[in-house]
């Protein structure tokens, strides 16, 4: 086996066929826009190459077939936050044979240690975590947009190289057709709702950068207490808006304010994975064309929140069942939305993983995000759990 780094468009070509051959009929994969995921290793295009690099291989047979694939990465503002400096690996697809992945783990490894890294998650992200991260072990259905989906035989290919379960990040799905929460939740979230010195706003394209301004507020208050905790990079959030901005819904993005104060943040997205499997990762003109009219004739019919943040302060106050008060006239509106995926909770945050249990989320889907350490004699820790405050 040959192991190539991508460096060209031919290069380019080879990476995005590899899922091709990894998931030739399953039916639960959906392609990943190749725009997407250039856009992530083009310096121009990617916030995080302002104090980081990547890399990337493709595995090949000497008949040039390619069987494998990874990218390795690092961030200097998020690797020093912890115990080693810690870079990441991702977009990792391979064929399931050990010698071929421990070739593409040593790959990374070898690249991140060269830079001064001691350690790598995987597979993860070259950015924020609510986009490429974890490995699924649990739930191998359809996967909401920005979810990852692998076969499961990956695992053993990433503890027989050595990672170890760093955390657990659990999904879980709301089915929007069913009754009512309790009448007790309502009451609970319209008494919040409407206390005068909170109050409410969607999302607006119009304020686009006041809303990035408070969503880096609130994630910033909800996680500097986070033993691992490193301030929100805006730009990360400004591209994320741009490349997305087809499938944003400006009311599916709430903000609760304690007296002109953001103090909650909620962010859903249609699941647009539900188009994808119908464009094979190609957004050409025709393509365009046809995602447009799938989503005028609301073919979509998931939703999956990526995000939910509120400050230390206002955690049990309510603050989060009056963002569902909110939210409900407009799911009333848009009823061809049946389903609500819930992700992703880790599970060293069990108010978030109360949160959705309270609303009558039904844990359907586990990713691992794993960690291997450079020196294999070194104490393995797990991450930290998030102390009530």
């Amino acid at each position: 086996m040959q192991l190539i780094q991508v460096t060209d468009k031919r290069t380019q070509k080879l990476f995005h066929r590899v899922p091709h051959l990894i998931y030739r009929g399953d039916p639960n994969w959906a392609c990943p826009l190749e725009t997407m995921v250039e856009n992530i290793f083009t310096p121009a295009r990617n916030p995080s190459f302002k104090n980081g690099e990547a890399a990337r291989w493709v595995l090949t047979e000497a008949s040039g077939r390619p069987v494998g694939r990874i990218g390795a990465f690092y961030n200097r503002d998020k690797a020093f936050v912890f115990d080693q400096p810690t870079g990441g690996c991702g977009f990792f697809e391979c064929i399931n044979n050990q010698a071929a992945a421990d070739l593409l783990f040593s790959a990374a490894r070898d690249w991140l240690k060269e830079r001064g890294m001691e350690a790598m998650d995987g597979p993860v992200n070259f950015g924020e975590n609510y986009m490429n991260w974890g490995l699924l072990v649990d739930g191998f259905m359809p996967q909401g947009f920005g979810m990852p989906y692998n076969p499961p035989y990956y695992l053993k290919l990433f503890e027989n190289f050595g990672f170890q379960l760093y955390f657990k990040q659990f999904s879980y799905h709301l089915d929007t057709t069913l009754p009512e929460l309790p009448e007790r939740f309502w009451k609970v979230a319209e008494w919040v709702a409407k206390k005068p010195q909170f109050s409410f706003r969607h999302f607006s394209w119009a304020e686009k950068d006041k809303f990035v301004d408070d969503f880096a507020y609130v994630y910033d208050n909800a996680w500097k207490f986070h033993e691992n905790y490193k301030p929100l990079d805006k730009d990360d959030l400004r591209d994320f808006l741009v490349s997305s901005k087809l499938m944003i819904e400006e009311k599916f993005i709430w903000y609760a304010y304690h007296e002109n104060e953001p103090i909650a943040v909620f962010v859903m997205i249609p699941d647009v994975n539900q188009i994808l499997r119908k464009l094979n990762g190609k957004l050409n003109f025709w393509n365009i064309l046809k995602l447009m009219y799938l989503k005028k004739r609301n073919y979509m019919t998931r939703t999956r929140s990526i995000i939910i943040g509120i400050s230390p302060k206002y955690q049990r106050s309510g603050i989060d069942a009056a963002i569902f008060w909110h939210l409900r006239p407009v799911m009333y509106s848009k009823p061809w939305f049946k389903e609500m995926e819930l992700s992703w909770a880790g599970d060293f945050n069990p108010k978030i993983i109360a949160l959705y249990e309270s609303v009558g989320g039904k844990h359907m889907k586990t990713h691992y995000t794993m960690r291997y350490l450079f020196d294999r004699t070194r104490e393995f820790h797990r991450a930290p759990i998030i102390q009530p405050r």
